[in-house]
């Protein structure tokens, strides 16, 4: 499926990048479609973060992302990396009591915080406490009159030097002069360049393994290996796991070679914490079928892979499930396999093997791939060199066969 999120850059006076603001699209339009605040949100922390990548995205720079007043209420901004978002408050959102904790909260994590398409109100008594608190003020210069702006640039010039004055839709040569001169230092719009969208591709998701493993999580006698047992049966899960763990938000230094071993090293608070937005998410989009059939041959591929491995009693049986089931992943997601495996916390045996470099994991991955695509002299040939038998092999296709049906029914 493929999935889309634009990337308009922000400048500062010397016309450097500063940041982004990342904006939801549904397509190669430059437009915003009719859609929700929270879903159009959503999208785009799920589709920066774990699918695309944040750092694909837009390097290290900072990026605004609007927030709803729902979402700040659901603390969504809590699970992503403060020191990547600057949290945008919409101008609809209305300024109470209620909004300036919020706000100290969000601030308390270590996040940013800007005002989106601010315009003065009238009897509005919390302006001072809400200006001592936030980093950027945005103002739009397309919508916003010059006295309306006159106002804002006077009070904040004048009595809150911790803001920064960012003008946004600046469409001419003339209104970025005008705005520097108002002193603004940072500035947004079509004079400097429209969002650029980016494309990626996106894995379906099977929404009942969702259920099932928040279930399990909620439950405490349950265990590492049943929750990590469940997730294996979810190829675009457990692409985002391992797409987690590489995060600017927990990036580690170690290698998975396990999907239990991912489990553990995310945490299960932080794993419930990601289920959570994606939960939010998925509830209120649908996905296409599309896919459906690599996602089952990768299946295949992961539980023939295990039973071969576990057949010779390998130690790192697991990391072969692993090199099944992201066997396809370049296909799945529309990308090179090297520029994939950058993004995930892999071995670098699993690596080699998946890009095609001869590894003593190799022959199995070989044998794997000619029974998911029934080459019998190479299934022969390659049941041979590794000592297993013929029946041996059929039991296993058989049973992987059906391990990968009975998960997509």
């Amino acid at each position: 499926m493929d999935i889309f999120v634009a990337r308009q850059p922000i400048f500062t006076k010397n016309e450097r990048i500063f940041g982004y603001e990342l904006l939801y699209r549904d397509g190669q339009s430059d437009s915003f479609p009719i859609l929700d605040g929270d879903t159009a949100t959503l999208d785009v922390l799920v589709n920066s973060f774990l699918t695309i990548g944040i750092n694909e995205l837009a390097g290290e720079k900072l990026c605004f992302i609007n927030f709803t007043e729902n979402l700040l209420e659901e603390e969504v901004f809590a699970k992503f990396p403060a020191d990547r978002i600057i949290v945008e408050i919409l101008e609809d959102i209305p300024i109470t009591v209620s909004l300036l904790q919020k706000i100290r909260k969000i601030k308390s994590l270590g996040f940013l915080i800007a005002l989106d398409d601010f315009v003065l109100q009238k009897n509005v008594t919390l302006y001072d406490e809400l200006f001592s608190i936030v980093n950027f003020i945005k103002v739009d210069f397309l919508s916003s009159t010059t006295k309306e702006r006159e106002a804002i640039e006077r009070i904040v010039k004048a009595n809150y030097p911790n803001v920064v004055l960012l003008a946004e839709k600046v469409e001419t040569r003339a209104e970025f002069y005008e705005a520097k001169e108002a002193g603004y230092t940072l500035f947004q719009g079509y004079f400097f360049a429209k969002p650029e969208i980016i494309k990626g591709t996106e894995i379906p998701t099977n929404m009942a393994q969702y259920f099932r493993i928040i279930n399990l999580l909620r439950d405490k006698s349950a265990s590492i290996e049943e929750i990590a047992d469940e997730i294996e049966r979810d190829v675009s899960l457990s692409f985002k796991v391992l797409k987690m763990i590489n995060s600017p938000a927990v990036r580690t230094k170690s290698k998975v070679r396990s999907i239990k071993q991912g489990v553990l090293m995310l945490g299960l608070e932080e794993l419930n914490h990601w289920l959570y937005v994606l939960m939010l998410r998925e509830t209120r989009i649908n996905h296409s079928g599309d896919g459906l059939a690599l996602i089952e041959a990768s299946l295949f591929r992961a539980k023939f892979c295990d039973l071969l491995a576990r057949r010779k009693l390998l130690p790192n049986a697991s990391e072969y499930f692993i090199i099944g089931m992201f066997s396809l992943i370049d296909a799945l997601l529309h990308r090179s396999m090297n520029q994939l495996l950058k993004e995930l916390p892999l071995s670098d045996e699993v690596a080699e093997t998946l890009v095609g470099t001869a590894t003593e994991m190799t022959p199995y991955l070989e044998l794997t791939i000619a029974c998911d695509e029934v080459r019998w002299n190479d299934i022969v040939a390659g049941a041979d060199l590794l000592g297993i038998e013929h029946a041996i092999i059929n039991d296993f296709y058989l049973e992987a066969r059906r391990w990968a049906a009975e998960i997509i029914k």
